[in-house]
């Protein structure tokens, strides 16, 4: 009788463990087929009209991203724009945090930070990138506007993650005398991760869209901005599309790559903090 109530709930644990996996796998096909969807009403349209300088098929741009991928320019061009927008995000994220904990310790600072967040976040991009080919060279253009799009994002993220966090948590640390970095593992961790994980995902996309469209603007040499506008003033859509599906498909990569990076960093933090 035990054996068979253990054996069932075994099998209850097995399912429960199941479960997650198989609706990750159902969850994946329902984008799987949102996605043929999509590239299936491309190809229709393309058809529909018939002027491929107008809409490039899929099957044509997939074509030509093939054809491009042979060649060693279009990985220098992408590895240049990576380095670049990369570079901005993480200086953003980086200088975002330090300016929220200090206005989270120091209130003053916060007011005096407010207006300078504002206003750039209110900026266009076109008036960012126009004044600073005033002051800087066209290469550094991407970085300086993948800074900006992430640092007011992740500055705002981070201090409303701070500025939740559970003060009975910190009466009790007080009282037990935690140290300060046992607290910052323990309590103000778990406060700021997820606006920190959510922050991270919105300013990623927006400092690639506008990294990108900085270097179709500044035309840093060799650089996936430079392979657009060539596209573009030749004529050339196949290969406009093309680059623009890469862009996509780099989008989507970077962001799963960024989450990983930053789960794996909390994983190892709280690690830390157990041993």
């Amino acid at each position: 009788m035990m054996h068979s109530t253990s054996s069932r709930n075994s099998e209850k644990q097995n399912n429960f463990k199941a479960h997650p996996s198989a609706s990750r796998v159902k969850a994946a096909g329902a984008r799987l087929l949102a996605i043929l969807f999509w590239l299936a009403v491309w190809q229709i349209a393309s058809m529909a009209i018939g002027q491929e300088i107008l809409l490039v098929s899929p099957v044509e741009a997939v074509k030509t991203l093939f054809s491009l991928m042979g060649e060693a320019e279009f990985y220098l061009s992408i590895l240049n724009s990576l380095l670049r927008i990369l570079g901005g995000f993480a200086l953003g994220m980086l200088l975002g945090v330090l300016l929220a904990v200090l206005s989270y310790a120091c209130p003053p600072v916060a007011t005096l930070l407010s207006p300078l967040m504002y206003a750039i976040k209110a900026t266009p991009v076109a008036s960012f990138v126009i004044l600073a080919l005033i002051f800087i060279s066209s290469r550094y253009l991407s970085v300086l506007m993948s800074f900006l799009m992430v640092l007011p994002m992740i500055y705002t993220n981070v201090l409303t993650g701070l500025k939740h966090t559970d003060r009975k948590l910190l009466e009790m640390a007080k009282i037990f005398h935690m140290k300060p970095g046992a607290r910052v593992k323990a309590i103000y961790l778990h406060a700021v991760y997820p606006h920190f994980l959510s922050a991270c995902a919105l300013s990623l996309g927006m400092c690639w869209k506008a990294g990108i469209a900085a270097e179709v603007i500044g035309l840093p040499d060799q650089s996936i901005g430079e392979a657009l506008y060539q596209a573009k003033i030749f004529f050339a859509a196949p290969e406009l599309y093309a680059w623009t599906l890469m862009i996509i498909l780099l989008s989507v990569g970077l962001e799963q790559a960024v989450m990983r990076a930053v789960r794996l960093v909390k994983r190892r933090l709280e690690g830390g903090q157990a041993g």
